[in-house]
């Protein structure tokens, strides 16, 4: 009986020990973005809200706060059309492409190289800062474009640059300008495009992996949602009075700002509200463009991402 049940034991012992194994070496196939899905989801986004991007502009570029959002819409499409808002559609798109694939793309590559796929916050952030410098100062050109385009229709009829693509905006700018000036105004997207990608990617992160670690959410377009929302908000507050200098600079007439100091002066001369002008439409546009630039990257992600193995 004693032998009986010593091999008894040895045998549910050797079955037990089998299926641990087993169970350790299965594996569960998850999605990873590939490096252009960034971009493409932020020229996703920039289609929808592009609009509301173009009203920012016009209210960041008015010295004196003569319309509100809702007043320089219908000033806009009553002057100028309902299609005027979608001016500079192709130089946003542009940006997104080169800007947005440039920082995710260093973004996901650096933190690749990390074992630990949750990174401190802290490390999120920088990461976040410098591939957001980076992606910057590649998207400059375009967003000069984009910027110009966007404010033309203010502009008397003989004073407009009347660029017909970013393309031909590019073109013209470098033989009526120079290329230098493609980078006009660049030290500031740059240090305002960092703060953005804080807001948007480090922020996010860290808020999807906090939600998912309360046991309370899945990772579904709930989640997704929310803590795009959260991002939005924070890339708002973050880079709201360098947005209103970006623009001022990216727009001036050659010689108007000798300075940086002197674009902040001029600025400054309507009180410290002139740096927040703008600011309602700036996380209107901001935050819908945050929220659906993730909702379609989480999307892109879960249907043709790479497949890759990994232990349960």
């Amino acid at each position: 009986m004693q032998m009986e049940k010593r091999n008894k034991s040895a045998v549910l012992k050797q079955q037990t020990t089998h299926s641990n194994e087993q169970q350790s070496s299965v594996k569960k196939l998850i999605r990873t973005e590939r490096w252009y899905f960034g971009g493409l989801s932020g020229v996703m986004a920039a289609c929808c809200t592009h609009p509301l991007d173009t009203l920012k502009v016009q209210l960041q570029t008015q010295q004196r706060a003569e319309y509100g959002l809702v007043g320089m819409a219908f000033r806009v499409i009553r002057t100028e059309g309902f299609l005027s808002l979608y001016n500079g559609l192709s130089a946003s798109c542009l940006r997104q492409a080169t800007y947005t694939t440039t920082r995710f793309a260093i973004y996901g590559a650096i933190k690749t190289l990390n074992p630990n796929p949750n990174l401190p916050f802290y490390q999120k952030i920088s990461l976040a800062f410098v591939a957001g410098a980076i992606g910057s100062f590649v998207g400059a050109p375009a967003d000069l474009i984009n910027v110009r385009m966007q404010n033309d229709c203010k502009l008397r009829k003989e004073q407009r640059r009347n660029y017909k693509h970013a393309i031909d905006g590019i073109v013209r700018v470098c033989r009526e300008e120079g290329p230098k000036k493609l980078f006009n105004g660049a030290s500031m997207a740059i240090f305002r495009g960092a703060l953005v990608t804080v807001g948007q990617i480090a922020f996010y992160e860290q808020v999807k992996q906090l939600m998912l670690a309360s046991g309370f959410f899945k990772d579904n377009v709930a989640t997704h949602f929310g803590a795009s929302l959260t991002a939005g908000v924070a890339a708002t507050v973050l880079t709201m009075p360098l947005d209103v200098m970006k623009t001022r600079l990216m727009n001036a007439k050659p010689g108007q700002y000798a300075s940086l100091l002197d674009c902040f002066s001029d600025i400054f001369k309507v009180g410290i509200g002139g740096f927040f002008k703008g600011f309602t439409p700036a996380f209107i546009r901001l935050g819908p463009h945050t929220i659906l630039m993730f909702i379609f990257l989480e999307q892109l992600k879960s249907n043709f991402g790479y497949i890759k193995e990994e232990k349960k």
